[in-house]
């Protein structure tokens, strides 16, 4: 019996209220309840019971994400997934009920599977290898009749939507699954270029898939491809592709990175007819949304909020998202910012798309549940990582209001030229500035003379369009212009001469007010305090599923004596132990000794990276030493986060090497704590350095008889903590040679306004003042000043001025100083 979409809805609705228990048997073993019993500690939403854990197999894998969250007969399904698994694994499928108890299901099989899809005719829920029926039956795609596959998306069929459903392998096969007796057919083994395939959908009578990778895979190597390598386009940046199948051949609509693929009817992949079609994806200069309608598809461009996601092999974008989150606008995840997408964007109009905020958290998928909504995560992994033993991950349960508060100010890159040919009145692409504060504009080209770059401004993406400014950009400098957050919401560029051309944009807003006006992190020892503190090493266990801490107690204050060492585990209730383990003592010791991975001097904080590179920061006084506490560690799955010079960073991978990308860093908070470690622990952030006297609040959680304490929140409460903010410069005291470029200082995520020179010699020394606004090695010609002897000078940046590092190129040698000076 199939059902119209008003009946399916209503019956969704009335499915929400169910909340009769399960009885799930799979070959006779019943399905395990893991009830909360007594009251479990919550912290900033997230339930360390919930955590989820995939070290029940014969080989322990080094990643643990949550690959879907749906709310369905009223429970949440989540799904984890490993590294590559095609057939099968030690991850599962988890049931939760309002009350917050989990079923683990036992028919459960693993697999590395994202993909989730409402199937309305059947009334059933795909989810990766699962169906699963409004009385919570649960059968499972056997993997051993031939099907073999990591399951990315799932989307509605375009021939027999009644009985079956398009299933997207990441490797490249489209399979169709009969969602009534679960025979799978493979359809297609490669049948477009690409590799890590994201989303699906089917709309205007086509199948509309995605990838995000150019990192070959061997999987399909015996097997027949309906693409070959040899057809593929070779470009420069050719990585990942956007496609659609009409249902008898195959069209590329681009060959960069995509991820999503969703329409307005969201998982039950119901789709009107002159709705829009979504698709993410990205390229060099930003984020790009492409819109799918009748006429074809269009282009917008959105700014990155975070550069961790950019490698082309696409396995740091798990896994970008379009969902309802209940009513008003639909919620979008995409390189490190939520935004707050209308329901008909594209369609009609292309207007009302807004940044709420940036974030950390590797969020996987999301919903709304109860009147809340759930962040998925991949939170710790052991890929590459010593510091953590166990893959985990876990939710978050946040108001919908959280979303512009609990998290970081909307900020970030982007623009709609980086180093493109460009002739005369060829118009570009929009790009989003609104709900920014403020954005400057960069502006570059490559020719002899100057070249005249027109800036239009529009409230719509599609127009009309009005003249914002015109700037006559000289031949080897770069030059730009600042645009207001209530100006316009889209900015588009023309020039009036052939060149190769630049237009990339800084966005920054203030950051948003704590929820509450209290501080968060009210319990961590500042520098300026007198009193006991207890700092250390934090992991997550080997032999257990617990947190395993080394506290040692420092300064003063009565109780054992400063410099005491305990060794601790913190269990899911956030109960503290003083287990006799000895061995695992010390092996905690030797793996989490505090390395010296950067230096403070008198001129900013110096880290050098593995090439030898030398990268400038800000720095704060008070700031504990390097080597007295972590400087750098993985924290969440396959990004960086540092604290260096009393501000934490957020640094991306250098795609295989991993290895940070300090180009490409950018901070998160400043602040006076002594905080001596940090890590994700059951979807946990966990901080070390809490003040002795500190008092057991919403964050602060104390051993019993004081044997240690430790601050528990989320990993975005970080930004919480202070507006980045430090003093520095490339230089002082130091002796420059002509010509020779000074280290790169990060003014990224800063209030810089002014820069302060001088020098030891009696007569005037040009200096170049150099920008990289592109992060990537890029270096443009700002300015040129002739610095006199003695008092120097002092060089105010344009109002409004933004870029990412700062380089001075004195014209002659000398011993000279040079500060970066804050708003």
């Amino acid at each position: 019996m199939s059902l119209s979409r008003r009946a399916f809805g209503r019956l969704c609705s009335g499915l929400a209220l169910l909340s009769s228990s399960a009885t799930a048997v799979r070959g006779g073993t019943q399905s395990r309840r893991e009830t909360s019993g007594s009251p479990w500690r919550v912290r900033s939403g997230i339930h360390p019971h919930l955590a989820v854990f995939n070290d029940g197999g014969a080989t322990q894998d080094n990643e643990c994400g949550i690959g879907a969250v749906v709310p369905w007969a009223g429970r949440l399904w989540v799904m984890t997934y490993p590294p590559h698994r095609r057939t099968g694994s030690a991850d599962k499928l988890y049931e939760i009920d309002d009350q917050l108890d989990v079923v683990v299901r036992a028919e459960s099989v693993g697999g590395t599977h994202a993909g989730r899809m409402i199937h309305r005719e059947s009334r059933q829920l795909v989810m990766g290898p699962y169906v699963i029926d409004q009385a919570r039956r649960v059968r499972a795609v056997d993997f051993s009749s031939g099907f073999s596959a990591r399951i990315t998306a799932v989307a509605r069929h375009l021939q027999h939507p009644s009985r079956a459903v398009y299933l997207i392998d990441m490797e490249g096969p489209i399979w169709e699954l009969d969602v009534h007796t679960l025979e799978a057919r493979r359809l297609f083994v490669k049948p477009v270029p690409g590799w890590h395939a994201k989303g699906a959908a089917t709309a205007y009578g086509r199948l509309v898939m995605a990838n995000n990778g150019e990192l070959r895979s061997g999987d399909l190597d015996t097997l027949v491809w309906e693409a070959p390598e040899a057809t593929w386009s070779r470009g420069e940046e050719d990585a990942g592709v956007l496609a659609e199948y009409d249902g008898s051949r195959w069209e590329i609509v681009s060959r960069r990175p995509h991820t999503e693929v969703i329409g307005p009817g969201g998982l039950t992949g119901d789709h009107a007819d002159g709705a829009p079609l979504w698709s993410m994806g990205w390229d060099r200069r930003s984020v790009l949304l492409q819109v799918r309608t009748r006429q074809g598809w269009r282009t917008h461009r959105v700014p990155k909020g975070s550069y961790t996601y950019d490698p082309t092999h696409g396995w740091f974008t798990e896994w970008p998202r379009i969902r309802d989150i209940g009513e008003g606008p639909l919620l979008m995840n995409m390189h490190g910012t939520f935004f707050a997408l209308p329901r008909d964007f594209g369609a009609a109009t292309a207007r009302g798309l807004v940044p709420l905020a940036t974030h950390l958290h590797y969020t996987t998928d999301f919903c709304a549940w109860r009147g809340q909504v759930v962040l998925a995560g991949d939170d710790t992994s052991i890929l590459q990582n010593p510091l953590a033993a166990r893959p985990q991950s876990n939710l978050r349960f946040i108001d919908r209001a959280d979303l512009g508060t609990r998290f970081g100010p909307r900020y970030g890159w982007g623009g709609p030229w980086v180093r493109d040919a460009v002739t005369p009145e060829m118009t570009s692409e929009a790009l989003l500035v609104g709900g920014y504060d403020r954005t400057w504009l960069h502006l570059a080209h490559d020719a002899a003379t100057a070249v005249t770059v027109v800036v239009d401004g529009a409230a719509d993406a599609e127009g009309p369009w009005r003249e914002l400014a015109r700037v006559h950009v000289a031949a080897g400098r770069v030059d730009g212009v600042g645009i207001a957050g209530d100006e316009v919401a889209w900015i588009r560029t023309r020039a009036l001469h052939s060149a190769t051309c630049t237009a990339y944009a800084h966005l920054t807003s203030a950051a948003p007010e704590p929820p509450g006006g209290r501080d968060t992190f009210e319990s961590l020892a500042r520098t300026s305090d007198r009193g006991a503190w207890v700092g250390g090493v934090i992991r997550p266990a080997a032999h257990s599923r617990d947190l395993t801490v080394l506290a040692v107690r420092r300064s003063g204050g009565s109780g054992p004596a400063p410099g005491t060492t305990t060794y601790l585990e913190v269990d899911e209730r956030l109960v503290f132990s003083v287990p006799d383990a000895p061995q695992r003592a010390a092996e905690l010791a030797a793996i989490g000794t505090y390395a010296v991975d950067h230096q403070v001097d008198a001129a900013s904080v110096l880290v050098i990276d593995e090439a030898g590179a030398r990268w400038r920061l800000p720095s704060r006084p008070q700031a504990l030493p390097p080597g007295e506490a972590r400087g750098l560690r993985e924290v969440i799955s396959e990004r960086y986060l540092a604290n260096y010079g009393g501000t934490f960073y957020e640094i991306p991978r250098q795609g295989t090497r991993h290895a940070p990308d300090f180009r490409r860093m950018k901070p998160v908070a400043s602040h006076d704590r002594r905080i001596t470690d940090f890590a994700t622990w059951r979807g946990l952030l966990v901080l070390a350095g809490v003040r002795m006297d500190a008092r057991d609040d919403d964050h602060c959680v104390r051993g019993a008889g004081g044997d240690g304490a430790l601050w528990f929140g989320a990993i975005d409460d970080l930004f919480a903590l202070g507006v980045p903010a430090g003093d520095g410069g490339p230089w002082h005291r130091t002796a420059v040679s002509a010509g020779v470029p000074s280290d790169p200082y990060l003014m990224a995520g800063f209030r810089c306004a002014r820069l302060r020179v001088s020098h030891d010699r009696p007569t005037p020394i040009v200096v170049r003042i150099e920008i990289d606004a592109l992060a990537d090695g890029t270096w443009w010609t700002l300015d040129e000043v002739a610095v006199p002897g003695g008092e120097g000078v002092s060089y105010a940046l344009p109002t409004g001025f933004l870029c990412h590092w700062l380089r001075l190129v004195p014209a002659a040698s000398a011993t000279m100083t040079a500060r970066v000076l804050s708003e």
